[in-house]
């Protein structure tokens, strides 16, 4: 049975970014997966890592609860909105404070090298644009999939990453936003 961590960084609760979850949670039950949801916005934690890596901030007990739903995933589905190009700044900072050293990676010692401890896992993710995502791949060069995938999750070794854009989110209709959740409603029944 595939263990899945759907990870919603949508700091909205009535967004479509929710509909968007449930839809691919409904598809992937079908399937007989076994999912477990972490929706960032309902978590209690400083986004902030205030020391950055000089001193350690120990981890509230919602951040502690999300690794361990991380840890035992096989399988990691993201979930977000891009804004201004990039992640919201509560799933940066969500990213800023588990995604550390000893936990997601590790540096060696007097090397430039590091070891990758979140091998073997692979993700998904499904962001939502005001633009197609096309343009956005064309003509930025998409720098929030470039962040979460190449420069965090594929930095501590979870491959392959899959990326679906979602979009033009922004005055879509109730037709194209069905079709939009049937898509990842058939993600999740695919388990993708």
């Amino acid at each position: 049975m595939k263990k899945i961590a759907i990870i919603n960084g949508h700091p909205n609760k009535d967004s479509f970014n929710f509909g968007i979850v449930d839809a691919y949670k409904a598809g992937a039950r079908e399937s007989g997966a076994e999912i477990k949801e972490i929706a960032i916005a309902n978590l209690r934690f400083d986004p902030n890592l205030r020391f950055g890596y000089q001193k350690r901030m120990e981890l509230e007990p919602d951040l502690v609860r999300a690794w361990e739903i991380i840890q035992w995933a096989d399988h990691l589905v993201w979930v977000h909105p891009v804004w201004w190009g990039g992640l919201p700044a509560l799933t940066k900072g969500f990213i800023d404070r588990l995604f550390l050293p000893g936990f997601a990676y590790q540096y060696r010692k007097n090397s430039v090298w590091w070891d990758r401890l979140l091998k073997g896992k692979t993700a998904h993710i499904m962001t939502t644009l005001d633009q197609p995502g096309w343009y956005y791949r064309l003509m930025y060069g998409r720098p929030s999939v470039n962040q979460l995938k190449k420069s965090t999750l594929e930095f501590c070794g979870v491959k392959p990453v899959k990326v679906t854009y979602i979009g033009i989110i922004r005055n879509s209709e109730d037709e194209q936003r069905n079709k939009w959740l049937e898509k990842a409603k058939g993600l999740g029944r695919r388990l993708k």
